[in-house]
């Protein structure tokens, strides 16, 4: 039975507005109908396996646990790492968790933000992979090349096995120049580098024992005493230790150096979604290809791509643009220069300003938060909180705050009073007083929220005590 490790880090900068460093790619609805990290644990169905081990960053550890509710696969199945430390070092951290009592579990590696198109085809290189693995090999996926890409590593195939479908591993390049591409793309012996991997879990931490043994030493004692946390299905990984690890890739530490490494091609419609116009590229367009999201009107305008959540976006008389709307920040680019997205990114960060790390709408453990105005001695927020969801008890010594019930029904706690309050109805909370509120109900609660004080500052939360565990 194979285990799925899907690493679900990173930022996904380049696909800045929509992804931000709280909220990235892997999270977004960007194809298909569910997020990218859900649709990388839906497309395993029809093979035989675990529920997934999710390796993520400590900020995101709820909106992974949200996403696998949501399809029915959260099971004490989060590794937060304290912090990046690149791929080898996560996933030795899920090899060391998956060997439990002399278990030595077959890893299926996948990135949690990829596209693949042929779930078929995709699903028969992992069966075609399967027996060199257990036999003690190092799989690697490679992509069957459809352009001399330059913004992707290779992998030169050397002696085909008996089946003719797997082969050695000759060599792993860096990304070439478009000359070296070409040459790449003629000789069919080259493949993109999808960064997918199937192998033991003792194979791999002996490999990184043997080529890199200070990760491997750094993870062991990080996870020697591993802490589940009950509330919300993490495995917390110990900060002090695993900050002295090593960063490297799984490439560099293991592929490149051992000899048992076996690349299996996959040709399934497999996109990394590095840019927007990647996304362009695997997205349904119309007559005039035109790939579009939300309320869009057109006249006389190709080739372009247009993602709009709120309002309305029309395009006259263009081509080939980039038209991203969201309810804080339009992106506006040629599809040949969205490279250059990550300036905008580097402009925002250098500039302090919070465009590039947060949303206007930021999700929380119990549900999420839109800030409909946002000025210096007051805030407007539009809440939802989901079915069962509370905040902490908590207090401000520096803002009031005024609720107004939309629709559903809250628990209000204010000092030693509890009460309900439905549609219509609004409680006030004054300066240093104890707080909380539930949705007791079974439909999602929206409330308006009225902050107003001298100091609105998220470090004026005082948490008391906190169902999440954030105190």
């Amino acid at each position: 039975m194979l285990l799925p490790v899907i690493m679900a880090g990173g930022t996904g900068s380049r696909l800045w507005p929509m992804s931000r460093e709280l909220y990235p790619k892997q999270f977004l609805t960007l194809h298909g109908d569910h997020s990218m990290l859900q649709e990388t644990v839906l497309r395993l169905e029809g093979l035989n396996t675990r529920q997934p081990l999710v390796i993520c960053n400590e900020e995101h550890r709820f909106l992974v646990a949200e996403q696998l509710r949501q399809i029915d696969k959260l099971s004490q199945n989060i590794i937060l790492e304290p912090v990046g430390r690149n791929t080898a070092p996560a996933i030795a951290l899920a090899a060391l968790s998956a060997i439990v009592d002399g278990d030595d579990p077959l890893l299926l590696v996948l990135a949690a933000d990829h596209v693949i198109e042929d779930e078929k085809a995709f699903h028969r290189a992992i069966q075609q992979a399967l027996p060199y693995a257990r036999n003690g090999n190092l799989v690697t996926f490679g992509i069957v090349p459809s352009a001399p890409e330059t913004g992707y590593g290779y992998i030169q195939r050397g002696e085909a096995q008996n089946d003719a479908a797997v082969f050695q591993v000759h060599r792993f390049v860096e990304k070439p120049d478009r000359a070296t591409a070409e040459r790449y793309i003629a000789s069919s012996e080259y493949y993109w580098n999808s960064g997918m991997f199937l192998f033991r879990a003792k194979k791999y931490l002996s490999e990184l024992g043997k080529f890199r043994p200070d990760i491997l030493a750094a993870c062991e004692k990080a996870i020697e005493s591993p802490q589940a946390d009950s509330n919300q299905e993490f495995i917390r990984i110990d900060k002090d230790e695993f900050i002295t690890c090593p960063d490297d890739s799984v490439d560099y530490a293991v592929m490149e150096k051992t000899a048992d490494a076996m690349v299996v091609p996959l040709d399934a419609g497999w996109s990394d979604v590095g840019s927007w116009s990647a996304l362009w590229e695997v997205n349904q367009k119309d007559d005039r290809q035109n790939a579009l999201t939300g309320d869009v009107f057109l006249h006389n305008t190709a080739n372009c791509y247009i993602n709009t959540d709120e309002k309305m976006v029309t395009a006259i008389g263009v081509n080939n643009l980039v038209i991203v709307n969201t309810k804080d920040a339009v992106l506006v680019v040629d599809k040949d220069k969205v490279q250059d997205v990550k300036k905008v990114v580097e402009y925002l960060k250098t500039h302090a300003r919070s465009e590039y790390r947060r949303h206007r709408e930021s999700y929380r453990p119990w549900g999420r938060i839109d800030t409909v105005v946002n000025e210096a001695r007051y805030n407007v927020n539009r809440i939802t909180v989901k079915p069962g969801g509370m905040f902490s008890l908590q207090m401000h010594h520096h803002r009031t705050e005024h609720w107004v019930v939309l629709s559903g029904t809250a628990r209000v706690t204010v000092e030693d009073k509890s009460y309900l309050l439905t549609e219509n109805q609004s409680t006030f909370i004054p300066v240093g007083s104890v707080h909380s509120l539930e949705n007791p109900g079974k439909i999602p609660l929206e409330l308006l929220e009225i902050q107003s004080g001298s100091y609105l500052g998220e470090d004026d939360i005082i948490r008391l005590r906190d169902p999440y565990g954030r105190c």
